[in-house]
């Protein structure tokens, strides 16, 4: 029985390294003798023990993140940003033939794309065009990426972070862009009360009752007024009109 246990061992080897499973998400790149045979997978794969050797890939998405650049914008202006990349291997012989590490290589050029795309704009249009620069960056890594057999489908900026000085310079111009808001404002709600009083001083030019109707109903309000102490002496509707036939 003894006997037996070095073959089994030989056995059990060769079975290990003869009999692999792939999931369903997984692809199975196959060299034999150092030459590209083909891609394998899912499921339980078959490889000639000491011949073909094999690179598994996985082809589910990847979320990368790209850590914080320093990146000097095109009005000259030190900022912080960092991103996150989402991509995945469409074609995994490329994956593993074409390039060392795709991983790393990935990360490489997100990093270094970031920093050139960045530094074309300006910091307003950094802030304002993020859904720009987020397309712009996909275009760009996706074509890099390409002959490795690498989809590049989405990269996003996930925080950009300014300087404390231009932070406040920034809150000071929103706070007197707020300002310059509220004084126009207010200008256009005192130019509408100017044109309607100026529309209701031409309508009471033109009916002279209209003015005693006002003139009464201002007592009525003045004596209806709880706690008043105002006196006040009611002129007689024909000294009134005395009055404004020699202001006519």
């Amino acid at each position: 029985m003894i006997s037996f246990l070095p073959l089994l061992f030989i056995l059990g080897f060769l079975l290990f390294n003869t009999v692999k499973i792939l999931n369903e998400y997984e692809r199975a790149v196959i060299l034999r003798l150092g030459r590209f045979t083909g891609v394998r997978g899912p499921g339980m794969i078959i490889l000639v023990p000491g011949i073909e050797k094999m690179f598994r890939v996985d082809l589910r998405t990847v979320t990368l993140d790209v850590p914080s650049q320093d990146i000097i914008s095109r009005d000259n202006v030190t900022l912080k940003v960092n991103a996150v990349v989402y991509f995945r291997v469409e074609q995994p012989e490329k994956a593993i033939i074409s390039v060392e590490n795709f991983l790393h290589a990935t990360a490489q050029i997100s990093q270094t794309t970031l920093r050139s795309v960045i530094g074309q704009f300006e910091l307003d249009g950094i802030l304002a065009q993020r859904d720009i620069i987020n397309h712009k960056l996909q275009k760009i890594l996706d074509e890099q990426t390409e002959p490795w057999g690498v989809k590049v489908s989405a990269v996003e900026l996930k925080a950009i972070d300014l300087p404390v000085e231009m932070q406040r310079a920034m809150a000071k111009q929103a706070e007197a862009e707020r300002d310059k808001r509220a004084k126009v404002i207010s200008a256009e709600g005192e130019l509408e009360a100017s044109v309607k009083l100026s529309e209701a001083a031409a309508v009471l030019d033109r009916n002279k009752n209209a003015i005693i109707l006002r003139y009464l109903d201002t007592m009525r309000e003045i004596s209806a007024g709880q706690g008043a102490t105002t006196t006040f002496f009611p002129l007689p509707v024909d000294f009134l009109m005395n009055v404004l036939k020699k202001d006519s």
